[in-house]
């Protein structure tokens, strides 16, 4: 009789469990590849959780995400490989492709390379040290982002599309380099780009008694006293003191907080009878983001934050403790509130605790809603919004632009180095006549043919012989090398083929993590299936 909660394993081990790991990554990786540079091919992919029930992209992580295999041992070597990709896209936004590319480049060269006689542990160690050497490389070798290569780093993660990259440019132009940009769904076929030089809180109004532009469903009040606070007004006369100086000085007041129903018909009674200027919006998002959004708004305005947490009681709220704002325009679903003036110290030591929060957070959305924290706070809020003839062609545009925007906040964030694979092919170790080590011997070999693999393959996916065009030796050095798209030589920089720092570095870190840690398996335990 079989145990309660028992499970049976199969075991796979030596050249046979190796063998499988290698069959699993190079299907993964043939279908990803394909879609690396400017002439890479689109995946189509079958899924009930797409739009009809297939999309059509050249997005590698959604292409990654796509592939399970039935065989259980092969499909752990997706399952790993997926690890890179998604690590990659967490930090960087981009470079899913090329992580995939280097970790299957690195595992088939290792298992060339490393013989019965190589000791594996000596090998891994050298691979890490030497991977981080060349991430060291790496970041001297970039340049910092002039206005001018913005348009070329948007183009290029586009996949070449001028289009889009002039979009993706411009509404980072309007943002300035501590705004943020996001990405939606256009309801219509066309793809255009917002930008909100302010506070933008997702909530609007509380009632439409509040409107006072019925052409756009808007209140938009000018001159704004602002009152921050996450507990619950049932009554006017827990605002007694306050509304009494608003009113008495004809001043306009916001109120960013929970109103009762019986507190919202009141505000708005006198909004249409007496012809007061209130408004109200909800507090925006849930949980503990609620506090943190209602904490930087209230910084940004310079106003005092009355919040149950601590403690704070609203009938002690003064005319001193309310912000102030030049314009805010409240719609049905958001709002934007416009400070008109500049930042001051406070903002810029919270913007600074923010990015070094950010360093150490790696969940994506969380990093997402830092940045949009920081936005708000020292920069613009810009949307593109992403439509199509039809949903399938959304979804491809939709991926592409999000791969873009990410890419492009990278190169802001940490710079850019000569792209086409070209950074990583001119610091591929070269091999040396002799070793003291062979172990180190081997490391080099692996990362030679590891470094030189993005190049190869987007060559080969634009029907060129790699090795025929990287030996033109007097066209080639540290920033000249081949454009793939334009069939041309020439300065990687001047000819807009250029990749981010953040993008490539966390590539190579990951790939590497993953490699090394599949090179050093030699058994494998897995579930055993039914026959």
């Amino acid at each position: 009789m079989q145990e309660q909660g028992y499970i049976a394993k199969d075991l796979c081990f030596d050249e046979d469990a190796r063998q499988k790991l290698i069959n699993g990554i190079t299907a993964i990786s043939k279908a990803v590849k394909s879609t690396l540079g400017p002439r890479g091919k689109t995946v189509l992919i079958e899924s009930t959780s797409h739009t009809g029930g297939l999309t059509i992209t050249k997005d590698g992580v959604t292409v990654a995400r796509a592939i399970d295999l039935y065989d259980p041992v092969e499909n752990l070597a997706v399952r790993m490989m997926k690890e890179a990709a998604n690590k990659t896209a967490t930090v960087a936004g981009d470079g899913t492709t090329t992580a995939i590319v280097l970790t299957e480049a690195l595992v088939t060269s290792g298992m060339n390379h490393m013989s019965t006689e190589a000791n594996s542990t000596e090998v891994i160690t050298y691979l890490r040290d030497k991977t981080n050497a060349i991430v060291v490389e790496l970041t001297k070798m970039s340049r910092k982002v002039t206005d001018a290569m913005l348009l070329d780093v948007a183009t290029i993660s586009a996949n070449s599309d001028k289009t889009l990259g002039k979009i993706i440019a411009g509404a980072y132009k309007d943002v300035g380099k501590d705004g943020i940009v996001t990405v939606e769904r256009s309801q219509s076929a066309s793809t255009y780009a917002e930008v909100t030089n302010g506070i933008k809180v997702d909530r609007g109004y509380s009632s439409p008694l509040f409107i006072n532009n019925h052409k756009k469903d808007e209140c938009i009040l000018d001159d704004v006293k602002i009152l921050v606070c996450d507990s619950e007004i049932n009554n006017i006369m827990q605002l007694e003191t306050v509304l009494k100086d608003v009113i008495n000085n004809n001043d306009t007041l916001l109120i960013i907080g929970t109103c009762s129903t019986n507190m919202v018909n009141t505000l708005a009674a006198n909004v249409v009878k007496n012809g007061l200027k209130f408004c109200n919006i909800p507090p925006p998002n849930f949980g503990y983001k609620q506090h943190e959004l209602m904490q930087d708004i209230a910084l940004s305005v310079g106003a005092t934050y009355f919040s149950e947490k601590t403690g704070d009681d609203l009938s002690l709220v003064m005319s001193k403790d309310l912000g102030h704002a030049q314009r805010v325009v409240i719609g049905r679903d958001s709002s934007v509130i416009v400070t008109g003036k500049e930042i001051g110290d406070d903002i810029t030591t919270r913007v600074s605790e923010l990015r070094a929060q950010q360093d150490i957070t790696r969940v994506k959305a969380d990093r997402e809603f830092i940045n949009t924290r920081i936005a708000s706070l020292a920069g613009g809020i810009g949307c593109i919004y992403v439509g199509g003839d039809s949903d399938i062609e959304q979804k491809e545009k939709f991926d592409r632009v999000d791969d873009s925007v990410c890419a492009v906040r990278s190169a802001l964030q940490e710079g850019i180095l000569p792209g086409g694979g070209l950074a990583l092919w001119n610091l591929a170790p070269v091999i040396q006549d002799s070793y003291e080590d062979v172990n180190e011997e081997i490391a080099d070999m692996i990362l030679r043919d590891a470094m030189r693999s993005p190049l190869i393959q987007i060559l080969t996916n634009a029907g060129k012989d790699a090795y025929s065009v990287m030996g033109e030796e007097d066209l080639i050095d540290s920033t000249h090398g081949y454009d793939a798209k334009n069939e041309r030589y020439g300065d990687m920089f001047e000819m807009g083929v250029i990749d981010p720092l953040k993008v490539t570095k966390n590539a190579l870190i990951n790939a590497s993590s993953v490699a090394t840690t599949i090179l050093s398996t030699n058994a494998i335990i897995t579930h055993a299936r039914a026959l």
